[in-house]
């Protein structure tokens, strides 16, 4: 019992210094040490620890790899031009834009990740809503919830999925098509529910700029009257568009030609980091500052944690617990204690922790169910994902600061909907589709 609790906290001091960041410190300065803690006492053997960072490897290589694939795509332009679409299709109505950030949003974290919606897409969102005089409240956490609850489409969609794609035994193709209508269902439920909830804010009409009122420098969205014209700054970034449609193609046929989505995601960035480059738009510095490695290495020295407290007795309590037939109620089960464990210690580990408790034989079904409750059940708090802590950080930065109250009711209305409406769409596609 006594190491049980030396690991677990272990992983709760690292699990707040990645959410509080004391200091402005990244979240490997505190997951390093605690993860070498766990080896030098004994929580976790050097082998066992070496094997966790050997199995972690190619998932933690396609993280580095897509994010500086979407940092790239932003130098290039694409979520400039995206703000202008936005912009200038909304007409000004509050409703349409929401619709609009509704589809951007779900494409933008199923091809490029949770990362880019929240770190890229958010602010472009709250700029738009910004320039055309709208509320941005119902865009911001629309950016929010749909960086977790849309993330399930595609193993590229989120760290989780990768974990989970491989654990899964499934081909890419075949992941998606699982998939694609519990992500189509919860969409569809946060849509209607955050209709409802931000009424007022989407009733506002548009308060129009005065005449004149053009605006901006730089790659901004400008205003004129009632729409935002993004091509009198950027026109539509052709090469980088082509490039990002080539990639999510790569990741569909990758699983066919055996080739690991990573080196698919690692080659779209050369093409890109290489016509950045050629035109200075980057430098080699900016290009391994992209990469993120010191969040990576936390990704890394986190596991080594979690692997510490799964082999301490977790993952064989939760075992005992999780059931192993994906019925409808077994499935609803499963996607409800991983939302309830994503809330107490981060998507991320719980994730970790569920796939080693439902074992490498677990039934396609019981890993995807898995997944859904990691993904969706992190809107219900802050500290369910790692994305909603950077997303409130971005969102404070410029001035839309979330509230803790709209947050928490946010998601009391639509985890609960969205999670079990998704998992018996999952329960009806497996069952149709006969997958064991």
């Amino acid at each position: 019992m006594i190491p049980l609790l030396a690991a677990v906290g272990l992983l709760v001091v690292v699990l707040l210094a990645a959410t509080l960041r004391p200091f402005g410190l990244a979240e490997a300065v505190t997951a390093v040490p605690a993860a070498a803690i766990a080896v030098v006492t004994g929580l976790i053997s050097p082998a066992a620890a070496w094997r966790e960072i050997v199995e972690l490897g190619p998932t933690v290589g396609f993280l580095a790899a897509i994010l500086l694939l979407g940092h790239l795509a932003d130098v290039e332009g694409v979520f400039s031009w995206l703000g202008g679409r936005l912009a200038g299709a909304s007409r000004g109505s509050s409703q349409r834009l929401l619709g609009l950030v509704f589809v951007t949003a779900a494409g933008t974290t199923a091809v490029l990740s949770l990362d880019a919606t929240v770190v890229l897409l958010t602010p472009v969102v709250l700029l738009t809503a910004a320039r055309l005089r709208l509320p941005a409240r119902p865009h911001s956490y629309a950016c929010a919830h749909l960086s977790n609850s849309a993330s399930g489409l595609l193993p590229v969609s989120n760290l989780t999925n990768l974990l989970a794609f491989s654990a899964s035994g499934l081909t890419f193709l075949g992941f998606a098509g699982l998939m694609v209508a519990p992500w189509l269902v919860v969409i569809a439920v946060e849509y209607v529910v955050m209709r409802r909830f931000f009424a007022t804010d989407l009733a506002s009409p548009l308060v129009r700029p005065g005449p004149g009122a053009v605006a901006t420098t730089g790659s901004d969205p400008v205003v004129s009257g009632n729409h935002c014209q993004g091509d009198d700054i950027r026109a539509r970034p052709d090469f980088a568009l082509a490039v990002l449609a080539l990639t999510l193609v790569g990741f569909g046929a990758s699983s066919a030609i055996g080739v690991e989505p990573a080196w698919v995601a690692a080659g779209g960035a050369v093409v890109l980091a290489v016509r950045v480059m050629v035109r200075r738009e980057i430098g080699p510095v900016g290009i391994v500052r992209a990469l993120s490695l010191p969040f990576c290495l936390f990704v890394l020295a986190l596991g080594v944690v979690v692997a510490a407290v799964s082999s301490r007795g977790l993952a064989d309590g939760l075992a005992a617990l999780l059931p192993s037939t994906p019925s409808l109620l077994g499935l609803l089960a499963v996607a409800g204690i991983a939302a309830v464990l994503a809330n107490l210690v981060n998507n991320l580990p719980a994730t970790l922790v569920l796939l080693t408790a439902v074992g490498a034989t677990a039934h396609p079904a019981i890993v995807l169910a898995v997944l859904l409750g990691v993904n969706i059940g992190p809107n219900l708090t802050y500290t369910g994902s790692l994305a909603t802590l950077l997303w409130r950080r971005v969102a404070g930065d410029r001035g839309e600061p979330p509230r803790l109250g709209t947050f928490l009711a946010l998601g009391a209305l639509t985890v609960p909907l969205g999670l079990a409406a998704a998992t018996v769409a999952l329960w009806a596609v497996v069952t149709l589709t006969g997958v064991s």
